[in-house]
């Protein structure tokens, strides 16, 4: 099941430049090299944390203040519809824009309105509340994007050969950012209430501005000729996109709807709850490094992991209520094991996912260089927020009607499906390449035979 294509996965940028210092020293990091792993761990830490700050308490206040579950979903959800079609935009105009004021632009407004998310509990309950919420997310979701595409962007340009260590790296401090956030959220919000959580973490994220403007190196390229629609078009990339849309809907399904389930059916306190969200945050921190450097080092596991990677999430998924027709009583061991498992899973799942793209479109024609890496970032970002609106918004309209259990199963069933049809895919790739081969191997005894046999009649 052998991928076609360059065995060592995406080839790096000709010419000078970060990439060309990054085949001269393939063994030391450069000083650029290593700014641009501070730059893109501070952007994936605080991100993280900021995200993850919400899944504790804030479902509990919004329905404090009139909303429904759905409509919490719906606040989680709209985040990552807005961060889609900000991501497709950055990725289009990255090169004209540039890549590091992007990023540094993204932060400044990302701290900003996580501190006016703060001030919400101020506004009075109901359609106003609701409202507010709606468009404090929706500007973090464009500063998000903006910073995160440029990232991966300067990550892919800086560390050409080793894209998938580096951002299975990095996502120890996305890792750590899930990992820190729900506790401290949960914490903070029970010692000094609603706004301090918010108001401590804007803050964190405003300080690491002027750091990153100093320290970030500024890349420059000029545009290329291909776009979205030619990359996504591509079936592979297809398979892969809908890959991430799964993943990422996994992840965005438990924020609305784990901490209501935890709380209903165990009676945990809050600053507990955020315990629970450790499982999964721990596990994916540890496992990711792991699953990066497999991928760069033995680029043909990137199709195990992909196919068993989700697999093994649909399993998850299932056990998490677990999914009635089991009749398996639901206990809080279990449900922690099973965060812990699809850590691992999501792992192995999400981080081929870049790497892969990227070699697809190397094959295909694409230009080398910043041009087609800001593509893949953007068409990345722009798939996981599918997901993550899909997984948060769906996820609290199931959770209403029919329960968490059924709900998650649910969301199994699209882990299980992307796992299926991106083992098929590379069965029929498989295939195809061995037909091709034997197809070659015919061709070229016939075209041996032909040149042999005039010196035969000719002796």
């Amino acid at each position: 099941m052998d991928a076609p294509g360059d065995p060592e996965g995406p080839r790096p940028p000709e010419g000078d430049g970060p990439t060309a210092n990054a085949r001269e020293t393939p063994n030391r990091l450069s000083r650029e090299q290593l700014f641009v792993l501070i730059s893109a761990a501070s952007i994936n830490f605080g991100s993280m944390m900021c995200y993850s700050i919400l899944g504790p308490f804030f479902p509990k206040e919004a329905e404090k203040k009139g909303a429904s579950n759905t409509v919490i979903g719906m606040i989680f959800g709209c985040y990552a519809l807005f961060e889609l079609l900000a991501s497709l935009l950055f990725g289009k105009y990255l090169v004209q824009i540039g890549a590091k004021f992007m990023f540094v632009a993204g932060m400044f407004v990302s701290g900003g309105v996580t501190i006016l998310f703060g001030v919400l509990d101020q506004v009075p309950a109901g359609p106003v509340f609701i409202a507010m919420c709606f468009l404090v997310r929706i500007a973090d979701a464009v500063s998000f994007a903006a910073a995160i595409t440029a990232s991966f962007s300067i990550l892919a340009t800086a560390f050409p050969n080793n894209v998938g260590t580096v951002l299975g790296s990095l996502e120890v401090f996305s890792g750590l950012g899930l990992v820190l956030g729900p506790p401290l959220g949960g914490f903070l919000y029970q010692s000094f209430g609603y706004e301090v959580p918010f108001i401590f973490l804007g803050c964190i994220i405003l300080l690491m501005v002027p750091l990153n403007m100093y320290i970030l190196p500024n890349y420059e390229s000029n545009p290329g000729e291909h776009s979205f629609w030619k990359l996504i078009s591509l079936p592979k990339v297809t398979l892969i996109a809908f890959v991430i849309n799964s993943l990422s809907a996994c992840f965005g399904f438990l924020d609305p709807t784990l901490s209501l389930f935890v709380l209903k059916k165990f009676n945990l306190p809050a600053g507990y709850v955020g315990l629970v969200f450790l499982g999964l945050a721990l596990s994916y921190t540890i496992s990711s490094p792991l699953f990066g450097l497999l991928s760069d080092k033995m680029p043909h596991l990137r199709k195990w992991f992909l196919v068993f990677g989700n697999l093994i999430t649909a399993g998850c998924y299932m056990l998490l209520g677990p999914v009635p027709v089991l009749h398996i009583q639901s206990q809080l061991w279990l449900l922690v094991l099973m965060l812990v498992i699809n850590g691992i899973s999501a792992g192995m799942s999400i981080i081929p996912t870049f790497p892969e793209i990227l070699s697809c479109a190397y094959e295909h024609g694409f230009e080398e260089g910043l041009s087609t890496l800001a593509l893949v970032s953007g068409l990345f970002s722009a798939m996981w927020s599918i997901g993550a609106f899909l997984g948060p918004t769906l996820g609290g309209l199931l959770y209403e009607k029919v329960g968490f259990e059924w709900a998650a199963a649910v969301q199994g069933l699209w882990a299980l499906t992307c796992g299926l049809a991106m083992g098929l895919f590379y069965l029929l790739e498989y295939s195809r390449k061995r037909r091709r081969s034997k197809l070659q191997n015919i061709l070229g005894a016939e075209e041996e035979q032909r040149t042999l046999l005039p010196d035969e009649n000719q002796s």
